[in-house]
């Protein structure tokens, strides 16, 4: 399936993508899914959560097949991190 074009700026993309963060997801936030996955269609607000991000944003496009998807990990403000991460040990 062939990948949805860009319809937002990146700016808008983020803002409604936080927005529906915000309103819809985090209320229905529980312990367990700290880690997992969330995947947006920025257009409609709809969502699926999982621990794989793939499985998140399949699922959000078998129903929305045009959605425009904005990925979070809850409980972190990245989807991925790069670099290095320190360790600290106590010599």
């Amino acid at each position: 399936m062939p990948s949805a074009q860009p319809r937002y700026s990146k700016e808008e993309f983020s803002r409604r993508g936080e927005e529906f963060y915000d309103r819809k997801v985090r209320p229905h936030i529980v312990e367990g899914d700290k880690g997992k996955f969330v995947a947006i269609d920025i257009e409609t607000g709809d969502y699926e959560i999982d621990a794989d991000e793939l499985a998140a944003s399949d699922r959000l496009l078998e129903h929305h097949h045009n959605a425009q998807v904005w990925l979070i990990r809850v409980g972190s403000r990245y989807v991925r991190r790069f670099g290095l991460q320190r360790v600290l040990a106590e010599a």
